[in-house]
């Protein structure tokens, strides 16, 4: 047994020392070598391995002049995505990914978010009776439309802060957001709320005063201007007199804050009115 093991070792030593196959290992060996040097030279040059450059800013460039300056130092560019910003200008970069001063390779692809010409059209969220104004123009905000009060009226019903009117671009829309109104994205929307009713202040006499004297005396006492009704003298709102009101004037009479005052006026001085009244 022993000597039939010897014989093979003895075989397989002669094998493997013959000098073609101690060749071809050789060979196969080196080709191996030069194939895993190959791959390894292949990927460091495909990868710039270890090299990378720094991202500038972009952003506040036009597109035109931020894509040319990018391919000029060997970035791709491409749009990512185009949104209205009230104030950029179209075509303006407003962000970019990956952001400035960040290190990438060479060839990176820098993606451009720009201003685009034309805001998009936004639907007014449902508005009902009694709704909220911290919570309605939570809404709004998110949607990128800017909510503001202009006005406050007293209520001595409503809770503070309900929505009594909404106003866009001078016209009143409450009555239109149930039918799907419509507004540009970044636009004011304006309100009139509810307020608490806390006070009670002097009627204002407003008769024999001009109308912008009488509006300026009911604004001052925490009033609200109502309806203004002319007769078939006035041609000139700005010139004329008011000669009767609603609450009239009533020196130990006394009206809540945020209350109207209607006005009726004509276009001369009324014939009764003291010639000591200052207006």
């Amino acid at each position: 047994m022993m000597q039939r093991l010897r014989r093979w070792a003895l075989e397989i030593y002669a094998f493997l020392t013959a000098p073609f196959v101690v060749k071809n290992c050789l060979g196969m060996i080196g080709l191996c070598s030069f194939i895993l040097l190959l791959t390894f030279w292949w990927l460091r040059c495909y990868t710039n391995h270890g090299e990378s450059v720094q991202v500038p800013s972009y952003v506040g460039m036009s597109y035109r002049e931020a894509a040319k300056k990018a391919r000029a130092r060997d970035f791709e560019v491409s749009i990512s995505d185009s949104i209205y910003v009230l104030g950029k200008a179209p075509g303006e970069v407003i962000s970019q990914n990956p952001k400035a001063e960040s290190r990438v390779k060479e060839g990176r692809t820098i993606y451009f978010t720009v201003a685009k010409n034309n805001p998009d059209i936004l639907k007014l969220p449902d508005l009902a009776s009694g709704d909220d104004y911290d919570i309605y123009s939570r809404k709004l905000s998110l949607m990128g439309l800017k909510p503001r009060i202009v006005a406050r009226v007293a209520d001595p019903i409503a809770e503070p802060n309900t929505i009594v009117a909404v106003i866009y671009r001078g016209d009143t829309v409450t009555q239109k957001i149930r039918n799907g109104f419509k507004v540009e994205m970044g636009a004011a929307i304006d309100f009139v709320v509810s307020d608490k009713v806390l006070l009670n202040v002097n009627i204002p006499d407003c008769v024999c005063q001009t109308l912008d004297a009488a509006k300026f005396l009911i604004q001052t006492s925490n009033l609200n201007v109502g309806t203004i009704i002319p007769n078939g003298t006035v041609t000139n709102q700005g010139d004329a007199y008011v000669w009767r009101q609603s609450p009239a004037y009533d020196p130990n009479g006394l009206m809540r804050v945020g209350e109207q005052i209607d006005l009726w006026i004509t276009q001369e001085k009324p014939a009764d009115c003291s010639s000591s009244t200052a207006h």
